[in-house]
């Protein structure tokens, strides 16, 4: 794996340039400056792993320096040099908070030693914080709130596969808690305790996605001002989530699956591949069975990501779970803004109960956000819910039903409630999603589960 960029900041370049090939020797990344606010700009521009600096520089001083960047970036290792040292020069830096302290002239073993001691610290400072924080949030699948008999299922399955160590492929519309799922999947797995690495793939712009995915050498294109380590080796011997899979280009399809074939990364201007040992978990909202018919997803990719599939469903197919996850976001914003002891009446959980829910459980959580903290009393009532919700009503009280004795395919007749939906106004998605009281990326979503197409073109509106 690529070494961490070491900032040294000199104004005696034969000393800068003496400590740089040490480093350089040991195979670490080095940016260079003159005095202590080029070492600033520096640092602000190519954000460095550590920084070595003199302590007595014209103009910022090595203290400055180190009190400057490690006001915003506290956990950055500093080491000072100096060829003018007191006990109390060297318990103040450790009071600034510098990690070694090292005298002149200097010597390239005691550099080296330095460099090695204050970046292995600086590892375990980030792996502890990176265990605080999963621990800090519920990613066992207990702490899952789910009462439907089909999350049950779900939330066995995901944890059967976790210790597996298999790709999965997480589908369902937005909002309906992918993500969660997947930090759950990896905190259960082996690869626990290692980083959790998010790509948000309909959000990576087409000029660098490739450099965001598996990053880039300085100086290999326009731009690129200095190394980047990419999503893939950031998430080297853990976990990385594609959110959203299904937006990626071709190109990046093709890159995508040598990275699951010969599991190694090709940097952008390195001369040799890079082996990474990563667990993908990828998530869309998207039908890529239907994008693979279209040619807009390789069929070999949508294979090697679909070993282990998991459908979770939008939360108005589970309603048995609403009055949970009310209970549980009132509680978690009630404890934010102090104000303690809300409730929602049973005529409000009702109405709760009734509606939609077309951003799935993302829009109940801010629903419960917005009424605590409007709450004019103890007790909400449903009179201060959002009027979407209010005048919301079950539509199937409207609707005269008779089922047959032989049963029913339920796909069938929701592929036919959609194609008449869409008949009736023209195939215009807007209207079809507003008449069906879904949002239109629920709509297309469901179109594309059911490969529904308007008779030609023409007739999009």
């Amino acid at each position: 794996m690529t070494k961490p960029a070491i900032l040294i900041v000199d104004d005696d370049p034969s000393q800068r340039r003496l400590v740089e090939f040490w480093l350089q020797e040991d195979g670490y990344r080095t940016i260079t400056a003159d005095d202590g606010m080029a070492g600033l700009r520096a640092f602000e521009q190519h954000s460095p792993a550590l920084v070595i600096t003199d302590v007595r520089m014209p103009g910022m001083s090595g203290l400055d320096l180190l009190v400057r960047i490690k006001g915003d970036n506290p956990d950055i290792p500093f080491i000072l040099i100096t060829a003018f040292a007191t006990v109390d020069d060297a318990v103040e830096a450790m009071k600034l908070g510098a990690a070694d302290y090292i005298l002149k002239p200097l010597k390239s073993d005691e550099v080296k030693l330095s460099v090695g001691r204050a970046l292995q610290q600086k590892e375990l400072v980030d792996e502890n914080r990176r265990l605080r924080d999963f621990a800090g949030d519920s990613f066992r699948f207990e702490s899952i709130l789910a009462q439907s008999r089909r999350m049950r299922g779900i939330l066995e399955i995901a944890a059967q596969v976790a210790r597996r160590d298999s790709t999965v492929l997480l589908t369902g519309e937005s909002g309906t808690g992918k993500e969660l799922l997947a930090k759950a999947i990896h905190q259960n797995s082996l690869r626990a305790g290692k980083p959790f690495v998010t790509v948000n793939c309909g959000a990576l712009p087409e000029s660098l996605a490739e450099s965001e995915l598996f990053g880039h050498r300085k100086g290999s294109f326009t731009g690129a001002i200095a190394d980047r380590t990419g999503k893939f080796e950031a998430a080297n011997e853990g976990t990385i989530f594609l959110d959203e899979v299904g937006e990626l280009t071709l190109p990046l399809q093709v890159k995508l699956l040598r990275v699951i074939q010969e599991r190694e990364i090709d940097k952008i201007g390195n001369a040799h591949s890079i082996k990474v040992n990563v667990r993908i978990l990828a998530a869309t909202n998207r039908n890529l069975k239907n994008l693979v018919e279209d040619g807009q997803f390789r069929e070999d990719l949508y294979y090697r990501l679909s070993v282990v599939t998991i459908e979770v469903p939008p939360l108005r197919e589970r309603q048995e779970d609403i009055p949970l996850l009310v209970q549980h976001f009132a509680k978690q914003f009630s404890e934010r803004y102090a104000i303690p002891g809300l409730t929602l009446t049973d005529e409000a959980l009702e109405k709760l109960a009734q509606y939609n829910w077309p951003g799935n459980v993302r829009e109940l959580q801010n629903v419960i956000e917005r009424v605590l903290v409007l709450a004019k009393s103890e007790k909400i009532g449903a009179d201060e819910l959002p009027s979407e919700i209010r005048i919301s009503s079950p539509r199937i009280a409207n609707i005269s039903l008779k089922l047959p004795e032989e049963g029913i395919d339920l796909e069938q007749v929701e592929k036919e409630i959609l194609l008449q939906a869409l008949e009736r106004h023209s195939w215009n998605q807007s209207q079809a999603a507003r008449y069906l009281n879904i949002s239109r990326k629920t709509l297309i979503y469901r179109m594309e589960k059911f490969a529904l197409l308007p008779p030609t073109p023409e007739s999009f509106q």
